[in-house]
């Protein structure tokens, strides 16, 4: 089921219908663009879903292309539904539209596979991490206090997802990240109690990748969205790769296909689940725990 209040999958599956009817009537974006007085770009966008359509230029389009009858009452709704707004929409002063729409796949899929070879994954930080972080993204890109801690709140909002029981959320660390500092010893010993914690989830399998572990998958950090087998094909995986202060999506049958194929690689080659929670544990008590000791002394 799709999330009432979510919108991207439904611009997605109207940007697919709606490029679909322009390639069956033979007619390119740049004629469309032309015919409406639209500019080429306005037309590529929405047809990639980076930008939404009102549903009264949907009605325009649907007239241009001659659709009638229960298809276009089917799409007409589908754009009154694409119209609403996300939560995250309201951040949209300090988001990027890629990050926003990372947050819609993010909200509505069924399925999270999740590999990071250099931070706990953003679903699985403490707000202390996540505050972390941020503040050393602002020494590449300068932003202000009060955005970080906007920032650290979408980060906080975002993990309500993982109370929905329907979301299945399988996750693979590389052991680098349990042993990379993130602010202080103590930031670091509750963020891997707070992976402890969240790994007795019933939806959540947590994997560590130790680095004694032969495998040959090498590269970014990556998440796979899955939005469940009984979709529309246009809302079957998206593969979202992750770059320095942004990320890229890949939505081709091949490339989501690889990916699907290097995750259960590197799960393979990682810890099972039992051990991989005990290992967070050990390794929070021995490489992390000086200040939480002196605290208590």
């Amino acid at each position: 089921m799709i999330a009432p209040a979510s919108p991207t999958v439904r611009r997605r599956r109207l940007a697919a219908e709606l490029r679909g009817i322009r390639e069956t009537k033979g007619k390119s974006g740049d004629a469309v663009a032309a015919a409406l007085k639209w500019s080429p770009s306005k037309i590529s966008r929405y047809e990639r879903a980076r930008t939404g359509l009102r549903p009264r230029e949907v009605e325009r389009l649907l007239d241009y292309y001659q659709i009638t009858g229960p298809r276009r009452a089917q799409l007409l709704t589908l754009a009154a539904d694409a119209a609403q707004k996300g939560w995250w929409e309201e951040y949209s002063d300090s988001l990027s539209e890629d990050y926003q729409q990372f947050i819609g796949f993010e909200h509505e899929a069924a399925s999270m596979s999740v590999w990071h070879v250099d931070v706990v994954t953003g679903l699985l930080q403490t707000e202390e991490y996540a505050r972390q972080i941020i503040r050393g993204y602002s020494r590449i890109e300068p932003i202000a206090p009060r955005m970080i801690e906007r920032m650290v709140s979408v980060r906080m909002r975002r993990q309500q997802i993982l109370n929905r029981e329907s979301l299945q959320l399988s996750v693979v660390l590389d052991e680098s990240v349990l042993r990379r500092r993130v602010g202080s010893d103590a930031v670091m010993y509750d963020q891997l109690q707070r992976l402890a914690q969240e790994a007795d989830r019933p939806n959540l399998t947590l994997r560590i990748l130790p680095l004694g572990a032969a495998h040959t998958v090498f590269g970014e950090s990556f998440v796979i969205f899955g939005f469940g087998a009984d979709s529309d094909p246009m809302l079957q995986d998206v593969v979202s790769t992750e770059q320095l202060l942004s990320s890229h999506t890949l939505e081709g049958e091949r490339e989501t296909y690889l990916h699907r194929i290097a995750f259960q690689m590197l799960g393979d080659a990682a810890l099972d689940p039992a051990q991989s929670r005990a290992f967070v544990l050990q390794l929070a008590e021995s490489y992390w725990s000086g200040a939480q000791q002196r605290a208590s002394a």
